[in-house]
């Protein structure tokens, strides 16, 4: 079977004359770059020594090249259009190629496309009119990526960020595939929910010799049919009214169908696409979805798979991600500057996970650096713009193609601004994040990093950037450099917009990373000021073990459900906890401790509160309670007798609320040593 049969844009479908290319090309490394000079992609003149299996990165496993710093490589394939497409027009479509990349078809040249991270085409039909025909594809990357979007990918010389970045991705990396359509076709299709969600409103492209004489139609699916009279015009706009609309929304993620027939003397077009009735705004402090307010629950979710790099090995393990975030209790995934593949958003949007969209940087500043990175930000809203779980844009991250001097470089300052209202002007729907975690210039939403496995500092930061926006915070960009920011530029500060957490977690070992995102998240959660967070991160990558689940997407020994941390009402102690393995010392026979409750559901919560040392059991106190939608409830008491035991051991004391019809609404724990007879506690080994 070959890799990722499905059709690879399921937001796009013209699927009914389509074939994949995907699995096993011929391959040839051209280290020497003298492919072009010896004419490779003419027949005859090289032999193909290597297989490849596409759509795998040539320095993945998954390739069976796993070649890593080869700057050329060359693919080869036969290929031959099915009969039934003599009278269409043929198309040879790239989901994704990094980075520069020809095309040939028996050595006549089709076609360049110089990007790395969207989709492009070519119009084949005359070069395969005559039965088989060899393809021939040359892919050139550089080892120094500074002045070009690359992302995460490492470069030579090294990034200012190289720390955290990882094994390339060269070639095609996304499927490859042919398809059939007229000469006279429907060549875009831009779907946004009207302002009373209860409409569709759609544009579109069309493109051919016959839109004179065309007939479009447009459907929601279940619905009649709408007649367009297009007059030869090459674009249309449209409203598809919904009876009885239905929202998407996480809580029920529900998709509408839409199908556009477009005919004419060339043929029949037909694309199906879908979309979702929602409403993203940011209304003074706090973020709106659909009218009613929500709190950003996100992890970082940075596109590596460990056979497959860029690539995922099958659809299963996109969609997996999806069902992982969801299950860990993240209600969002910021998709770290990369463009992912399409069929990880079809997920998304199907099981209702939010999504912050960010293209992939570079690394180094210069006019033409910042023309290229720009350059991505108009196909990113043509491919992904329809996708209802995209409630966020990025731009930049941390400055990194800005080299940190933002604050003191108007320059720079205007690259800011005249990306953001680039994006603007190509999509308004959306909040956006102009330089998310450093000094934020122009944007919809002000965000913050910051990693610190000193929990007295890290309340201490959190604590001031709660309570003043012009609180100084500080990065650890390597050994020997530490930046202090501030949320804003001077001059460009945003008082009354909402304020997140972009980044934070950290540790170099399962107990603390367990420890780090149990107590720092609490934290967040103690300021009505923050409107969400975003943990750092999903999923290990390479050497970057800090993810709630392994790289091959294993649950981490944590001792607990992240679920219970990331949900709608959390338990907060009101400490300071010591370390790893050890929150608090009780010297007493009884347990003091006090607890706040923050309750992020859309409705009132009533129901008891409970604690003990048995989770869900024997309970040593409770009493009633009520706290209201998106409140943060005062300060609650606790006291409880400490179990008989041996001294000196760790407990953990849990702390939960039970409602009507379910035990557990809501739990958290700290652990506790027993120490009673006053003695010093031993710390906590960490394991």
């Amino acid at each position: 079977m070959i890799p990722h049969p499905e059709y690879p844009r399921p937001d796009f479908d013209r699927s009914r004359q389509w074939l994949n290319l995907n699995g096993e090309w011929d391959f040839k490394a051209d280290p020497d770059n003298v492919g072009l000079q010896e004419s490779w992609f003419q027949a005859g003149t090289t032999d193909w020594s290597q297989k490849i299996v596409v759509p795998f990165p040539w320095e993945s496993k998954a390739s069976q090249v796993n070649q890593e710093w080869l700057l050329v490589g060359w693919y080869h394939r036969t290929l031959e259009r099915p009969a039934d497409w003599k009278n269409l027009r043929t198309i040879l479509n790239f989901g994704a190629v990094y980075y520069a990349c020809t095309v040939w078809l028996n050595g006549h040249k089709v076609g360049e496309h110089t990007g790395g991270y969207l989709p492009f085409s070519f119009d084949v039909t005359g070069e395969l009119a005559d039965g088989p025909a060899e393809l021939v594809v040359r892919v050139e990357t550089v080892l120094d990526k500074s002045f070009i979007p690359h992302g995460k990918q490492r470069s030579i010389p090294a990034d200012d960020y190289d720390g955290c970045a990882f094994t390339p991705s060269t070639g095609i990396w996304q499927t490859v595939w042919l398809e059939a359509r007229p000469a006279t076709y429907i060549a875009s299709l831009k779907l946004r929910p009207n302002a009373d969600l209860n409409a569709v409103e759609v544009q579109g492209t069309l493109e051919g010799p016959s839109l004179a004489v065309a007939k479009l139609s447009l459907a929601v699916e279940g619905q009649a049919a709408q007649e367009i009279s297009i007059e030869g015009q090459t674009s249309f706009s449209t409203v598809l009214k919904i009876e009885n609309p239905r929202l998407w929304s996480p809580a029920d993620p529900y998709l509408y169908d839409v199908v556009v027939n477009l005919a004419s003397p060339d043929g029949a077009d037909s694309v199906r696409t879908y979309t979702g009735l929602r409403k993203i705004e940011v209304r003074g402090e706090f973020i709106f979805l659909n009218d009613q307010r929500i709190y950003v629950r996100a992890a970082l979710d940075q596109g590596f798979w460990p056979e497959g790099i860029y690539s995922a090995p099958d659809d299963a393990a996109l969609r997996k991600d999806v069902e992982l975030a969801l299950e860990a209790g993240f209600n969002m995934i910021r998709k770290h500057i990369k463009f992912e593949n399409p069929r990880w958003l079809y997920w998304a949007d199907k099981f209702g996970l939010l999504v912050w969209e960010e293209p992939p940087c570079f690394s180094r500043y210069s006019r033409e650096g910042v023309e290229l990175f720009e350059s991505q930000l108009a196909p990113m809203v043509a491919r992904d713009g329809n996708h209802p779980s995209i409630v966020i844009w990025g731009i930049y991250n941390e400055e990194w193609g800005l080299d940190w001097k933002s604050n003191e470089d108007e320059e720079r300052q205007l690259a800011v601004e005249h990306a953001y209202d680039l994006l603007v002007s190509l999509d308004s729907t959306r909040p956006i994040v102009d330089d998310s975690g450093w000094w934020h210039v122009k944007t919809d939403i002000l965000d913050w990093h910051y990693y610190d496995g000193d929990m007295e500092k890290w309340k201490a930061i959190s604590r001031a950037l709660a309570t003043d926006r012009d609180s100084w915070f500080g990065h650890q960009l390597s050994d020997t450099l530490y930046s202090q920011t501030r949320l804003t530029v001077e001059g460009r500060e945003h008082p009354s917009i909402p304020i997140i957490n972009g980044e934070y977690g950290g540790g170099f070992l399962p107990k603390e990373q367990e420890w780090l995102f149990r107590w720092q998240t609490q934290d967040l959660r103690r300021h009505a000021a923050f409107q969400g967070y975003t943990y750092t991160e999903l999923y290990d990558v390479e050497y970057e073990v800090v993810g709630i689940y392994t790289v091959d997407r294993q649950l981490k020994g944590w001792g607990y459900e992240p679920a219970i941390i990331n949900a709608d009402t959390v338990i907060i102690f009101d400490l300071t906890p010591q370390n790893p393995g050890l929150d608090l010392v009780v010297q007493d026979k009884e347990l003091k401790v006090s607890v706040q409750v923050s309750h992020y559901g859309s409705t009132t919560l009533k129901g008891q509160l409970l604690w003990g040392w048995q989770r869900g059991e024997n309970p040593s106190g409770s009493q009633d309670i009520e706290v209201g939608a998106f409140e943060i409830s005062p300060l609650i008491e606790l006291t409880s007798p400490v179990p008989e035991g041996e001294n000196s051991r760790v407990e953990r004391f849990y702390v939960w609320i039970a409602t009507e019809g379910n035990p557990e609404v809501a739990c958290g724990f700290m652990e506790a040593e027993l120490a009673l007879t006053g003695a010093p506690a031993q710390p906590a080994l960490v394991s």
